[in-house]
This record gives C-alpha cells, sequence and structure tokens, in this order.
C-alpha cells in the first residue's frame, strides 16, 4: 500500500513538473512570436517608407 502510494506521489510530481515545462515552453514560444511579429510590422513600414521615398 505505501509503495503505490508512494508512486502515485511520484506521478503527480512528474506531472507537475511536464505541466511546468509546458508552461514555461508556451510562455517563450508567445513572446518570441510578439518579438517576430514587431519585426515583421517594422520591416514592412521600412519598405513602404522607401517606396514613398523613391518615388
Amino acid at each position: 500500500m505505501e509503495q503505490r502510494t508512494r508512486s502515485r506521489k511520484e506521478n503527480n510530481n512528474v506531472e507537475g513538473e511536464s505541466k511546468s515545462f509546458n508552461k514555461k515552453c508556451s510562455h517563450v514560444v508567445k513572446k518570441q512570436r510578439a518579438k517576430f511579429y514587431i519585426v515583421r510590422r517594422c520591416v514592412a513600414i521600412l519598405l513602404c517608407w522607401r517606396d514613398n521615398a523613391e518615388g
């Protein structure tokens, strides 16, 4: 009985660690996506500005 309880606790700890890891990964992905969006917008603005300056 004690061994079964211990394994459940260990399983819960492993699940908690994987959830924490997934949460961290999703946070990093969101930050990278936001940075990429900003860079894309800046490039688009610079390209439009260059086209208007030449014309």
